[in-house]
């Protein structure tokens, strides 16, 4: 009996499943162009701005798209729980009265005094307690440990999925800051070109009355003031649509004094986070671990499959006491008890184990390849990243010189239009020219800022999952 239960205990730490074995990335060892060592990120180091860290801290309590994601992480918990149960018996308990009359019974529910005296013949009381279990199957194979396991798997990848969805969250509230803040630098200069464009047409028509000017330079600065009507009109619009985007992310209203006036003051607070030189700061991405957290219950499933061709063992017990009084229910002749094994051992099932075994293992491969194209993308996304970053200084020096040149030719051009040395055409193109470019330094400017927002995604943002430990 000794050597059974022994055997038994042994047979129960059993586990089909294959050593679990984290694949090797298939990505270069190092990141390009990355200029610094990694540190562990926080959004307060990169967005200083106490304005945009309360709109990002609003939007994680408040974003509906990710209570949405957080109720599925309670689901997939109380799944996991679901099938850890299976592991562990389920004991009820159960009491009953019977009482005969004469030939007949009657049985009845609750207790009673003891035996009585009817008026048609002997009346018997009996009683009963039991506590009972029902089909409990004793996991030789690991069947059900790698399920549970599976389960916890998919709990702990469903947890790393919101991680995920809350670094977005993060990054998308920062640029739409910054969007909104480019997009009222944009308003003011299309209206400081609307005012200019204003003045042009009261000096051309003045000129024009004087007979300086001709007919065709009065047309020509109408035409710019109506295409700066127009731009500041579109503006406008945008600036309430980049408003409006906020409000959504944040999932709540938006103050005014929680808004940039210029893109320059937004900028003043933004710090680019560090990079490290090796690829292993993108395993930390909760997109990377959710994957792994799935390539490990993937695994877990192909035991429960291999399992599935070896016998399963369930006990039904049944554990009571039964008297005909009440008060020697419990007493040591009123004890019984059995126990009912049984075995069943598959031996024809039309192919179906062999068919879930193939199911598993190819789900197991298709997690693997899911694994591996998370980490190649993340890699393109970080190295991406970079790439931009390399050049975006270059460019804004660029487009910073490129407006100043244009802003002294401008004033060039109007003075010698005033002074009947060149033509209004040559006014209006240097006026265009330099609208250009101040539109172009604001591009440039919150293309920096994106890629702030951009590098912070791609990194991981912070307050991560420790990558998952080798089991």
């Amino acid at each position: 009996m000794r050597g059974a239960i022994l055997l038994l205990a042994l047979l129960g730490g059993c586990s089909l499943e294959s050593k679990y074995v984290q694949p090797t990335p298939a990505v270069p060892g190092t990141l390009p162009m990355a200029d610094a060592v990694a540190a562990p990120l926080d959004r307060r180091a990169i967005f200083r701005d106490p304005r945009l860290l309360a709109l990002i801290e609003r939007s994680i309590v408040n974003n509906q798209n990710l209570r949405a994601t957080l109720a599925n992480v309670e689901v997939a918990r109380g799944q996991y729980r679901v099938q850890r149960a299976a592991q562990l018996p389920q004991v009820d308990l159960g009491g009953g009265v019977t009482r005969r009359y004469g030939s007949s019974s009657t049985t009845t529910s609750g207790t009673g005094t003891g035996t009585s005296v009817g008026t048609g013949g002997a009346t018997r009381t009996n009683y009963s307690v039991d506590l009972g279990v029902s089909a409990f199957e004793l996991d030789l194979f690991g069947r059900l440990r790698s399920l549970s396991r599976a389960a916890l798997d998919e709990y702990l990848a469903t947890e790393a999925g919101a991680r995920a969805v809350r670094v977005t969250l993060v990054g998308d509230v920062a640029e739409a800051w910054f969007t909104y803040a480019a997009d009222r630098t944009l308003l003011s200069i299309a209206d400081d070109t609307r005012r200019a464009a204003t003045d042009s047409v009261r000096i051309t028509r003045a000129r024009l009355k004087g007979g300086v000017a001709p007919r065709t330079d009065l047309d020509q600065a109408l035409t710019i003031e109506k295409t700066a009507d127009t731009d500041f009109a579109r503006q406008t619009a945008q600036v309430a649509q980049d408003r409006n985007a906020l409000v959504l992310l944040v999932g709540g209203p938006v103050d005014d004094a929680e808004l940039p006036a210029t893109l320059e003051n937004a900028l003043a607070s933004v710090v680019p986070p560090p990079v490290g030189l090796s690829s292993d700061v993108l395993l930390r991405r909760p997109d990377v671990i959710a994957a792994e957290y799935r390539l490990r219950a993937a695994n877990a499933r192909i035991g429960a499959a291999r399992a599935a061709f070896f016998p399963r063992i369930s006990l039904t017990g049944l554990l009571g006491f039964a008297s005909t009084g009440l008060s020697s229910l419990f007493s040591s002749g009123a004890f019984n008890y059995s126990v009912g094994p049984s075995v069943s051992l598959p031996i024809f099932d039309g192919g179906a184990n062999r068919g879930n075994l193939l199911v598993a293992r190819a789900g197991r491969d298709a997690a693997v390849a899911t694994y591996q194209n998370t980490i190649q993308t993340a890699f393109r996304e970080v190295a991406d990243a970079l790439a931009r970053r390399a050049t975006l200084g270059d460019e804004e020096r660029g487009a910073r010189d490129l407006v100043a040149a244009t802003v002294d030719n401008a004033y060039l051009s109007n003075a010698r239009y005033k002074g009947g040395i060149d033509t209004f055409l040559a006014s209006l193109d240097a006026q265009r020219t330099l609208y250009t470019a101040r539109r172009s330094l604001v591009t440039t400017e919150l293309a920096r800022a994106a890629n702030v927002a951009a590098l912070y995604r791609a990194l991981g943002g912070d307050d991560q999952l420790e990558h998952p430990p080798a089991r």
